[in-house]
């Protein structure tokens, strides 16, 4: 997301409140920041941080929800981390997500300053939840910054309880727990979305999520259908002037997932002879292993033995 997409979405909170946020009055008097806590899943900066990343991860029941979760998520991250690590060997040695979404953050402060002097000083904070800077790190930068008021962003387009859920119910222990301090006034953005109009006709654009277990679908989660909601919207804004496909990404292991998976799509269309595919990656707002490794790397390499086809990848608001 554009920096001054991202201050104005957040100066919305500030000033008038959002669909499902909630809303505070005046900022408090002095000088503390009026803090933006941007939410995300985050990734490894280095290759060696790989498997606390993974770990991390697995260990996180709102998002897996694993049996015996303490004993099988440690066992997973150990397998799982040579196979990472190379991948993120493969886009230059980590995931670029904290760099991107630090510089983002710092350019949305800098304007919020300007668009809404009354709630000035802004500081952008980056709450990862499971690769570094932590929720706890990022609670107790907040501490000791003296912060009294804030905006918890989530930086996934849409709402799921895996997701936005997992990294504001961590936010909210920090908290219970005094690890932010006292009388800190928050608000919520909990989903967002806009996105950018396409102008080729004889396209097939391919609207890619990151999949969740059917355990999480079955329960009623609203991520299927928020993501669905924002194809449709884009395919409106575009009049419906492409053929148009949404699938899922990013399955892990042998449970059923919500499908179908993108690179058996890929394949799909290129046996079908399609020699255009504009992939959109429209649940990520930073590049990381799922857009660089996975869908630029990985599943257009495989689609492409099937036949060859042009795919142009819809790079991510960094």
């Amino acid at each position: 997301m554009h920096a001054l997409q991202q201050a104005r979405t957040v100066a919305r909170s500030v000033t008038r409140g959002r669909g499902l946020a909630t809303l505070n009055n005046a900022p408090p008097a002095g000088k503390s920041p009026t803090a933006i806590v941007m939410l995300n899943m985050g990734g490894p900066s280095t290759v060696p941080e790989t498997h606390d990343f993974l770990k991390n991860l697995f260990m996180d029941g709102d998002l897996i929800p694993l049996p015996f979760q303490s004993l099988i998520a440690p066992w997973i991250a150990r397998r799982r981390t040579p196979q990472i690590e190379q991948q993120y060997a493969d886009i230059g040695g980590g995931s670029p997500i904290l760099r991107y979404t630090r510089l983002q953050g710092d350019r949305m402060a800098a304007l919020l300053d300007e668009l809404h002097p009354a709630t000035a000083p802004h500081k952008a904070y980056v709450a990862f939840r499971y690769a570094k800077p932590l929720t706890d790190e990022t609670a107790a930068e907040m501490k000791r910054d003296g912060v009294k008021r804030a905006v918890a962003f989530t930086q996934y387009p849409q709402y799921s309880c895996s997701t936005t859920g997992s990294s504001l119910n961590e936010l909210w222990r920090k908290g219970k727990a005094g690890g932010i301090g006292e009388g800190v006034e928050w608000s919520v953005i909990d989903r967002w979305a806009k996105f950018d109009e396409a102008t080729r006709s004889d396209v097939v654009l391919m609207f890619s999520a990151h999949s969740l277990p059917m355990s999480v679908v079955n329960r009623g989660d609203p991520y299927i259908l928020e993501v669905s909601a924002s194809v449709a919207a884009v395919m409106d804004r575009l009049k419906h002037s492409n053929p148009y496909r949404l699938v899922w990404q990013s399955q892990v292991g042998p449970s059923a997932w919500m499908g179908m998976q993108t690179g058996e799509a890929l394949k799909g269309l290129a046996r079908l002879g399609r020699k255009k595919v504009v992939l959109v990656p429209i649940a990520f707002t930073s590049d990381h292993i799922e857009t660089l490794y996975e869908l630029d790397l990985e599943y257009v390499k495989e689609a492409r033995e099937v036949r060859p086809f042009i795919v142009r990848l819809v790079w991510q608001l960094d």
